[in-house]
């Protein structure tokens, strides 16, 4: 009895040492990430395309009503920048970890997976948290009536990081199954096309029935509704399905995305590890010299 609780005791250290050790590569990453000139432009350039298009909404109203269309649009916008940070992101770096030997050596250490995936969720939640802050700030400045209480910053914080939870380990486990950096276009045209029925730009309820099943069961749709919870009055919850902002269903729908990714992705990225060694990664990083000359 003694051995077996010692022995799953430090497992469980075990595990905290991953988690610790992610911690610390997410922080590392993303700080190398902010020196790459190109990566912060593609951090900032959605968040400022946005924030141009809800300036030259300024004055105008939602039709039929007084409220202005900046702030009806803002939260959704919101909505899909987490999603997009977490879907698309980490899903990229997967093939260039492949090559230059990251997977490898993360399948070489005690819960390596484990470390590694905590370390994809930090940086992306940080490089995310970026481009929210770029969008967010000057977008206050021609968005008005929006709701700006505690209950906001809450709910925004609690969006976000059950955003990222529920969307980076879908996106590293996607990745795994992508044998080059470049396939990783697909998967952005898959979530552009998963925007049309999430009630992003248009309302969810206006669409066939289909659609609006096809939306509910993607994190886009539901990381928009909690945004839109959080910085919208309650008056305007008559136009989602049901004519309320379900809170409870999102938390639960986000909640179990993120049960799914955090248990599928370790697995997947263990078995994709299993086929590498390091032949495979000096092969792979030749063709990468290769094609870069």
């Amino acid at each position: 009895m003694t051995t077996t609780t010692t022995s799953g005791a430090g497992r469980v250290e075990a595990r905290r040492a991953a988690v610790r050790a992610g911690l610390t590569r997410g922080w590392l990453e993303t700080k190398y990430s902010f020196m790459e000139a190109g990566d912060v432009i593609w951090y900032l350039a959605f968040p400022v395309i946005y924030a141009v298009v809800l300036l030259f909404m300024r004055g105008s109203t939602v039709p039929g009503t007084g409220f202005a269309l900046g702030a009806m649009v803002l939260p959704s916008l919101v909505g899909m920048s987490i999603a997009l940070g977490g879907l698309t992101g980490a899903a990229s770096t997967i093939a260039v970890d492949r090559e230059d030997g990251t997977l490898l050596r993360a399948k070489a250490t005690p819960n390596g997976m484990i470390g590694y995936l905590v370390g994809k969720i930090l940086m992306f939640a940080l490089t995310t948290a970026v481009s929210l802050l770029a969008l967010v700030i000057p977008a206050f400045t021609v968005a008005g009536d929006l709701r700006l209480d505690l209950r906001t910053a809450v709910l925004l914080i609690m969006i976000f990081v059950l955003g990222m939870v529920a969307t980076v380990p879908i996106s590293v486990a996607l990745g795994s199954l992508f044998t080059s950096s470049a396939q990783t276009g697909l998967l952005f045209l898959i979530s552009m096309l998963l925007i049309i029925p999430s009630g992003i730009f248009y309302p969810i309820t206006a669409l066939p029935g289909w659609l609006q099943v096809v939306g509910q069961a993607f994190p886009y749709y539901w990381l928009g509704l909690g945004a839109r919870s959080a910085m919208l009055p309650d008056s305007l919850a008559a136009a989602e399905i049901g004519g309320s902002w379900r809170t409870l269903e999102m938390i639960g729908v986000l909640g179990l995305w993120a049960v799914v990714g955090m248990v599928l992705a370790p697995i997947v990225l263990r078995r994709m590890a299993r086929r590498e060694s390091g032949s495979t990664v000096a092969a792979a990083r030749e063709r990468f010299m290769t094609k870069g000359y």
